[in-house]
């Protein structure tokens, strides 16, 4: 999606009565990591179909339809996966054989949670001297989004040279020396070690970033839920009259900043020493956490102390945003830069979203309706968030994705039609 009909559907919640899917992605995430060994090479993919897809995906594995992946439909797809790969070394066509695979209960890739593993090997005929290795995956190309690295050898004998990508990185292409000596030298291990910083992707980990936000619609609803009083003053305790614009810029830079330093944290601290939490503990206090927000716009329950709450829940979100990373299998250092880019695409939707939606809101709030706005908007984001915890906590299905589905299709409409309502009532 792209940050015009990100903006688009921000715009939609502030104007229908609709709510948004939590992580809707309608992309399939296909992550390979390779490792390089004197004669194969080891690959591991991950598998993570977006909530759109998984019932296409679940639907092609499950043949039989009976609702559970028995071991040989699991595989069937894993083979039907490898044949999608064209693998070519030193030029020459190298078919891949498969080692081991593993699925997620359907369950799981329902909720856009569970990954699919496959493990293959490609055998490395005998050479010595600069070798390359490409990889070519056509599985369901129209719908992924594919991520490739490689590790950094563990054979002195081996040493990375380069990686290309295609933009989309459908195709792949390694090129590495194969020595016969015992050990490499000096100079060739000197050169080798910077190879996983041009190996990383970081334009696509900054992408994936803000894709991350933008398909992450419960993140979007409780920031947008915060900014929604931001350009009002506390009279008593209600929200009374509308500020001015700088002050009202203030506020809502302030809240993203600390939802920002809030998230980076965990998101840090996840990266570099693996510290996390169970997903579904995460998942229901980020419900909770848009539930406070939606209570406050209607009521100010912590006036002028939004950005502490922003900070106080953004630690919790970005355990969620850090199990997106962990999919990847990256090592540490390439975790570690992966990180920095991946939060940066974070911030990038972030400030696009609120660019799009701040002027609106401090137009519509000189107006009689933007009472009616706040407090629309407000409902519907306690409303979506009481659905989420439900789903999330007791397992209860809710229509939420299918009415986020609804308001995706039609975004760039309402969102114009939104805008010319903001700027008719402040006209008038």
């Amino acid at each position: 999606m792209s940050w015009l009909r990100t903006a688009a559907l921000v715009a939609g919640w502030l104007s229908c009565a609709g709510a948004a899917s939590a992580h809707r992605i309608d992309e399939y995430l296909q992550a390979t990591l390779l490792s390089v060994e004197s004669e194969r090479v080891q690959a591991s993919m991950r598998l993570v179909p977006g909530e759109a897809l998984a019932p296409s995906v679940i639907a092609g594995i499950d043949s039989d339809g009976d609702g559970v992946f028995s071991e040989a439909e699991q595989h069937a797809y894993a083979q039907r996966v490898l044949n999608d790969l064209s693998i070519n070394v030193d030029a020459v066509a190298t078919p891949p054989t498969l080692v081991s695979w593993h699925f997620p209960a359907p369950a799981q890739m329902r909720e856009g949670l569970g990954e699919v593993l496959i493990d293959y090997m490609v055998t490395l005929p005998k050479h010595a001297g600069d070798r390359t290795f490409v990889l070519v995956n056509r599985h369901r190309s129209d719908q992924s989004v594919n991520l490739v690295n490689v590790l950094a050898p563990g054979d002195a004998t081996i040493r990375i040279l380069d990686q290309k990508r295609n933009p989309n990185q459908s195709r792949y292409e390694l090129d590495f020396r194969q020595d016969t000596g015992a050990a490499m030298t000096n100079d060739a291990r000197s050169a080798a070690e910077p190879m996983w910083w041009q190996g990383l992707g970081l334009a696509r980990l900054f992408q994936l970033g803000m894709h991350h936000i933008a398909e992450g619609t419960d993140h979007l609803l409780f920031l947008l839920a915060l900014l929604l009083p931001a350009p009002l003053i506390v009279s008593g305790s209600r929200w009374g009259p509308p500020t001015g614009v700088r002050r009202s810029l203030l506020h809502a830079l302030a809240i993203v900043t600390a939802f920002t330093v809030g998230h980076s944290i965990t998101l840090t601290l996840a990266a570099v020493g693996g510290w996390t939490l169970p997903a579904r503990p995460v998942e229901v206090l980020i419900a909770l956490s848009i539930l406070v927000s939606a209570v406050h716009a209607l009521r100010p329950i912590f006036p002028g102390r939004e950005a502490v709450v922003a900070a106080l829940f953004g630690l919790v979100h970005g355990l969620a945003f850090a199990a997106t990373l962990d999919r990847l299998g990256l090592g540490l250092w390439p975790r570690v830069a992966g990180t920095l880019s991946f939060n940066l695409g974070i911030e990038a939707m972030q400030l696009l979203v609120i660019a799009a939606v701040l002027p609106s809101l401090w137009l519509m709030s000189r107006t009689p309706v933007y009472r009616v706005v706040r407090i629309g908007g407000a409902l519907i984001t306690g409303v979506a968030a009481l659905s989420w915890t439900a789903e999330r906590l007791l397992g209860i299905n809710t229509p939420i994705d299918s009415i986020a589905d609804l308001l995706t299709r039609h975004a760039q409409e309402v969102a114009g039609a939104f805008l010319l309502v903001a700027l008719g009532c402040f006209v008038r």
